[in-house]
């Protein structure tokens, strides 16, 4: 479990340094499309798939399957496809997910 999220930190740092090149426009309009409107979305979905391994409630660890599938799956659809817009759902699902499957913290 230790080992799942390490690489999940990694690939989630990995998606960070993607964004930040698409917002900079570091590089190239095809470098940078490539890195922002693909690379960052397979990474994230790949950090979905890690992240899920360590849920404990088995109905969040489906939804951030899901996520992660989304993100994977509109990464690979051309721009301009009207169902590339999947990523961004899946995107906002696994963040949704996270947020929600974070331990309570009670104070007592």
């Amino acid at each position: 479990m230790k080992n799942s999220q390490t690489i999940q930190g990694v690939l989630s740092i990995l998606a960070l340094i993607c964004l930040a090149v698409g917002w900079f426009k570091l590089f190239s309009p095809e470098i940078t499309d490539l890195l922002y409107q693909r690379f960052f979305y397979i990474l994230i979905g790949l950090s979905f798939i890690f992240q899920a391994q360590t849920f404990l409630n088995q109905k969040f660890v489906y939804l951030m399957y899901i996520a992660a599938g989304l993100c994977i799956v509109g990464a690979f659809l051309p721009f301009d496809s009207q169902f590339a817009r999947i990523k961004t759902i899946g995107l906002f699902t696994g963040v949704i997910v996270s947020v929600f499957n974070r331990q309570r913290i009670s104070r007592g």
